[in-house]
């Protein structure tokens, strides 16, 4: 019996496109179809931002260094192409989380929930805020709940609920950390949007955070671990599907798209080698403002123009471990924009991470760029180094000379979700289900920045328009 062949074309060569092949695949191959995936990337690697380098036995993540463990997309997806056995936890004896404050590193109180107080008596005892603001934190008890369901920043939520000082000390650095971000232009539905619903319920975001979990790993992770990783690095998924991948699926390294075009079902691509692609399925990957171009005449892309790329960098450095006097006994520390720091956080990644260090070496992961603060990532390898090496000496006391520091440029990285951004990708969606089915849209840019969140949205897409075309029209 003749398969029926579905020409797809994905555009992007990063963890959402391998992702999306992979399960483009399964998923047609599942519903009888005979899937022709050919992938476009523009770099002469697969991966995108998704980089593990191997250097004088350590594992040093040039990109994301792990994922979110409860999400378990990323994990299942891990345990389908044979590296379940090779996943890595943090350290137990590193689970201490540090905040910079008026020059010091202060322990995170316990029960902190995603930066919620759970737990009072920690919080009340905590350093990181003055009596004023922790009253005025417990005001959140007391104040009236927001009922409408509107989107509404992520900072003015917070602050609205437990107050500036909570959102400056302890929410901003924790939470806008994972996006790069400025809180007050974050939207809440697009990052958190837990804590809508839980103050809607729970008519306190406090007592719904406490009310609310089980155990802590409900927010947080698993019983085991937070954070998960691979024994290689992060680089060993990509590979593993690459190499799952090649047999069936067309890669064209080094190759852009132009121009998709679209006439009676079929899709045309226009490759910036000149050559071209007739396609049934298009599913675009690439960050957002790569995208708008390629998706204006087939909808409107305003959604995707309002979304926003912060550029930050990551700068790591190798140590001998007799010249650090200090044995830490957590993962590292945030820094609140109010600080003045260039550094924005540091991973003691030998510390959380016991494979990826030699046991007489120790490992530092620094990042530098945020929202407001990206002149940073343009400035010299000389003069990003000497101005972490400043904060480290003065936040640490380390006054020792790395081995060898590695930086690395994420440029455009990070997207911003906008207030609404929710309610505006899903009517660019539903606007392209309607007029261009088979045309997709994926990405950190749009469901999620995390690594599981690009795997589930690709997943997901996968079985859908699987079913879709598979299912005889009427």
């Amino acid at each position: 019996m003749q398969l029926s062949k579905r020409n797809i074309v994905i555009i992007g060569g990063g963890i959402t496109g391998l992702s999306s092949a992979f399960y483009m695949r399964k998923h047609f191959q599942a519903q009888g179809l005979d899937p022709q995936i050919t992938v476009v990337e523009q770099s002469s690697s697969l991966g995108g931002r998704v980089s593990t380098l191997h250097r004088d036995g350590f594992v040093i993540e040039k990109g994301p260094d792990s994922y979110l463990a409860r999400k378990t997309a990323m994990t299942e997806l891990a345990e389908e192409v044979g590296l379940g056995d090779e996943i890595m936890t943090t350290n137990p004896n590193a689970k201490k989380t540090y905040i910079l404050h008026d020059g010091k590193l202060h322990p995170m109180p316990s029960g902190l929930v995603l930066g919620i107080p759970t737990e009072l008596r920690p919080f009340m005892e905590s350093d990181l805020i003055s009596m004023d603001g922790k009253i005025r934190a417990l005001e959140d008890f007391l104040l009236p709940a927001k009922l409408d369901g509107e989107d509404e920043s992520l900072g003015d939520f917070i602050e609205r609920r437990l107050g500036k000082e909570v959102l400056e000390n302890v929410t901003e650095p924790l939470l806008a950390g994972i996006y790069a971000g400025d809180t007050r232009k974050l939207s809440l539905q697009a990052t958190f949007p837990q804590f809508g619903v839980v103050e809607r319920e729970y008519g306190s975001l406090i007592k719904g955070m406490n009310t609310g979990r089980k155990p802590v790993e409900t927010h947080t992770g698993t019983k085991k671990s937070a954070f998960f990783t691979f024994k290689r690095g992060l680089q060993s998924l990509t590979d593993k599907l690459q190499e799952a991948l090649t047999p069936d699926v067309d890669f064209r390294l080094q190759t852009g798209a132009d121009s998709i075009t679209y006439n009676d079902g079929t899709y045309t691509v226009v490759l910036s080698d000149g050559s071209v692609l007739e396609a049934d399925h298009v599913v675009v990957t690439v960050p957002a403002f790569a995208a708008a171009p390629l998706l204006k005449g087939h909808a409107d892309t305003t959604a995707l123009e309002q979304i926003n790329y912060v550029s930050v960098a990551n700068v790591v450095m190798a140590f001998h471990r007799k010249d650090i006097e200090t044995e830490y006994d957590g993962s590292g520390f945030l820094v609140p924009r109010k600080e003045g720091r260039t550094i924005t956080a540091c991973t003691w990644t030998s510390t959380k991470w016991l494979h990826t260090s030699p046991d007489d070496r120790v490992l530092m992961r620094f990042y530098v760029g945020r929202a407001g603060q990206e002149e940073v990532v343009e400035q010299t390898d000389e003069e990003i180094t000497a101005r972490v090496l400043h904060d480290m000496r003065e936040l640490m006391g380390i006054e020792a000379q790395p081995l060898f520091t590695e930086i690395t440029r994420l440029r455009h990285s990070m997207p911003q979700y906008p207030v609404g951004h929710m309610q505006s990708i899903r009517k660019l969606r539903d606007e392209l289900e309607q007029a261009r089915p088979g045309l997709l849209i994926l990405g950190n840019g749009y469901d999620g920045v995390g690594l599981p969140d690009c795997v589930l949205a690709s997943r997901n897409a996968a079985e859908l328009e699987s079913k879709r075309v598979a299912v005889p029209t009427k």
